[in-house]
């Protein structure tokens, strides 16, 4: 089953992730994203915290396609289980 677009939760600074779900039909799956890693993917200067939605945004379609291909090999991660990304899961 593909993805689709859930919501966006949130930016916890102090554990340096951005954290949002994808939907798999009536599932929710929690996702989260290193700021290490949308800051690779920008190759810009680091985002300011109070920017993290708004280049989150301008990256979705990118870091879903990442969640998809992590989510089809079933890469799961923490409990509850979770997609997580970093910058490694860009490269190649």
């Amino acid at each position: 089953m593909t993805l689709t677009s859930c919501r966006f939760i949130g930016h916890e600074q102090d554990r340096g992730i951005v954290q949002f779900s994808m939907q798999d039909g009536t599932k929710e799956i929690a996702c989260a994203i290193s700021t290490s890693a949308m800051d690779d993917l920008e190759r810009g200067p680091r985002a300011r915290p109070n920017e993290r939605e708004a280049q989150f945004a301008r990256l979705r379609e990118r870091i879903e396609a990442c969640v998809e291909r992590k989510y089809q090999a079933t890469e799961f991660e923490g409990t509850p289980p979770g997609i997580v990304l970093r910058s490694i899961d860009f490269r190649g």
